[in-house]
């Protein structure tokens, strides 16, 4: 180490970033950062055609407003004269919409034993019906326990006969298939 008065060790100071490091945390280009020699302009508030990247930040400086690059593959970059901040506030709302829209399908579970009594069964049919209304997918089993895989016909006419009791309010994605223990059916709702 150096012991010289004002010496502070070492500095990253001016240099780039380590490789993988990001730059900016702006997902976006924006004014004198965009490096492209023309752009093509679009938006409401400006004529759209292909400007020079000087002539482009002269009239986003008019307009007290930002140049952003909207697309940095096309040739030339697209750009648009915007407020920053709200265009980035219009984005992230944009994607939360797209995500509130985007259909989350929930799968209910229901296990049952190979010999299932039809007190039992009766119930988790009750289950199952309401979970169909409610527009979940049903994910019925049956586990085998032990030597129980001995009974694996009666897992599958169990099986079977839910998927049948359940016939006018679901459809039937797979018939019964053995997985290790376990033997499984899927069910979706029907399509009002």
């Amino acid at each position: 180490m150096d012991n010289k008065p004002g010496f502070q060790g070492p500095q990253r100071g001016n240099r780039p970033p380590f490789k993988g490091q990001q730059r900016d945390k702006d997902p976006y280009i924006i004014n004198e950062r965009i490096r492209a020699r023309e752009v093509r302009l679009v938006g409401d508030n400006v004529e759209n055609g292909i400007y020079s990247i000087h002539e482009a930040l002269k009239l986003a400086e008019e307009q007290e407003l930002d140049l952003i690059e909207i697309s940095s593959t096309a040739q030339p970059p697209v750009c648009k004269i915007l407020d920053y901040q709200k265009f980035l506030y219009q984005q992230k709302k944009r994607q939360k919409e797209q995500k509130a829209k985007a259909a989350k399908v929930v799968v209910k579970e229901i296990r049952f034993g190979p010999q299932t009594d039809d007190h039992d069964y009766n119930f988790k049919l009750k289950h199952a019906q309401e979970f169909l209304k409610e527009g979940a997918k049903v994910k019925a089993y049956v586990f085998f326990r032990g030597r129980s895989i001995l009974f694996k016909e009666q897992g599958e006419v169990l099986l079977l006969r839910f998927a049948n009791d359940l016939e006018e309010i679901g459809k039937l994605e797979q018939m019964p298939v053995l997985e290790g223990k376990r033997m499984t059916i899927m069910m979706s709702p029907k399509k009002k």
